[in-house]
């Protein structure tokens, strides 16, 4: 009774400290989660100077919207799935906030090579985006730390900073197909480690881990009991000579929630359906369903016309409207590959899938430029073609370029590109005297 009685009186004194300390004038902060929360890629293009040449069209080989030009479109029973929807009226209100059970249900049919997927396992998300959001808010607090690669998707940080989490980068090896640094991944796990991103196939580089690789990642997060959160959005994007394997399915004590959605494979990013697959065999994930479940109300669900139409796309879409696609990103992907790979100054990586090839950049033969972002404002001043610089993936002196474009931008693309690093490439100074020299000799030999 007593403690109950002190509680009142402290109460009543905070009251009137409340009301004796009234605002004067106005003053709205702005929380530490929006504070801390900002885009690394719309900070760095928004400070450069994209300025193109008027004289030639802008080709903007940056934007990870495969619908950017119109070339690329979706199949017309993905459109006749959305007709039937709004036709027949039944998902105009609100859903669960976890999705409607036959569009789960339709999920988990399609995510099968996964592992073994009930509904129960699926949520349903406003686009893949969203997915990873309540991912990282689900496992991740202030004072904890995640793994992201390098380079990579600079959502992870711009959504994990929000909440006060920190960022820890593991490399990605460029000569090694970029590959997991992987004793370089394992130093960097302490206690406050909450999970590892696994972004296979990658963006921005292209890349796609062999069976071996993710299971030798796999047992570094066996041996520290660490989570994968594993962003597969490009699962189905691999060219020929790769395969891909889900983590999850290769998994044998590793909790993994896998990310992916309708944006990329079926051409339809503002429709803004993701999901989450929870691949939990030991019962880890107990606590962290009940958390997605909570997180999944703030928003009250993902789109549900878009979630009455889901069993009809993913079941009626046809494999030839999928082979199309990868067959016209692997074609492009040859091209620029070829192309580039000839002209001086720059080192393009093939890649093995998704829709993305980094391009390294000996930076020193440039020395009118001193960074990557120099480097892409000199190419857009000059030959209004622009690519994302590699410090928007935390990678210095590389760029990243779309695969989506058409065909004749692509070729116009890296012909402008050639045109530009033979007029800026030059030699270091012990190169032109033996050039020199050598021409000199050459004339000697004539006499």
């Amino acid at each position: 009774m007593k403690d109950l009685k002190d509680l009142s009186a402290l109460q009543l004194k905070s009251h009137q400290a409340i009301k004796s300390s009234k605002r004067t004038k106005w003053n709205v902060p702005i929380s530490d989660f929006a504070r801390l929360t900002h885009n690394p890629i719309r900070a760095i293009v928004e400070g450069l100077k994209i300025v193109p040449n008027p004289d030639k069209q802008l080709i903007a080989l940056s934007i990870g919207d495969p619908t950017t030009f119109g070339n690329l479109k979706p199949a017309p029973e993905i459109i006749d799935a959305i007709r039937k929807a709004v036709d027949n009226g039944s998902r105009n209100g609100y859903g669960p906030s976890t999705g409607f059970p036959e569009a789960r249900q339709a999920v988990a049919e399609y995510v099968s090579h996964q592992g073994d997927v009930t509904l129960n396992d699926v949520i349903l998300c406003s686009g893949c985006s969203c997915a990873l959001d309540l991912c990282l808010s689900v496992l991740a607090g202030p004072g904890q730390n995640i793994l992201i690669p390098k380079p990579g998707f600079s959502i992870y940080r711009t959504l994990a900073e929000g909440f006060g989490v920190e960022c820890r980068y593991y490399d990605l090896i460029p000569e090694k197909n970029w590959e997991v640094d992987l004793e370089q991944l394992e130093s960097l796990i302490d206690t406050n480690t909450a999970a590892l991103i696994v972004t296979n196939p990658s963006n921005p580089c292209g890349s796609v881990f062999s069976k071996s690789h993710l299971e030798a990642i796999l047992d570094i997060a066996e041996k520290h009991y660490l989570p994968i959160l594993a962003d597969e959005i490009y699962e189905h994007f691999v060219f020929p000579g790769q395969e891909f394997f889900a983590v999850s399915s290769l998994s044998k004590k590793v909790p993994v929630l896998s990310c992916g959605g309708l944006t990329k494979r079926f051409l339809v990013p503002g429709w803004r359906m993701g999901w989450i697959v929870i691949h939990d065999r030991d019962n880890l994930f107990q606590d962290v369903r009940k958390g997605l479940a909570n997180l999944s109300a703030r928003i009250l669900g993902a789109n549900t016309l878009v979630q009455g139409a889901l069993p009809d796309i993913l079941k009626n879409t046809p494999p030839a409207f999928y082979d199309d696609l990868v067959s016209t990103l692997y074609r492009h992907a040859e091209m620029a590959f070829k192309s580039i790979k000839h002209i001086r100054g720059l080192r393009p990586i093939m890649p093995g899938g998704a829709m993305y090839m980094m391009i390294g950049i000996d930076i020193e033969r440039f020395p009118e430029y001193e960074t990557d972002l120099e480097f892409v404002q000199g190419l857009v001043a000059e030959q209004s073609v622009f690519c994302l610089p590699g410090q928007c993936f935390e990678y210095p002196n590389y760029i990243r370029i779309v695969l989506t474009a058409p065909e004749d931008m692509i070729v116009e693309a890296c012909k402008r590109l050639e045109e530009f690093c033979d007029k800026h490439y030059k030699l270091d100074d012990n190169v032109i005297l033996k050039q020199q020299q050598n021409g000199f000799l050459a004339k000697l030999a004539q006499y």
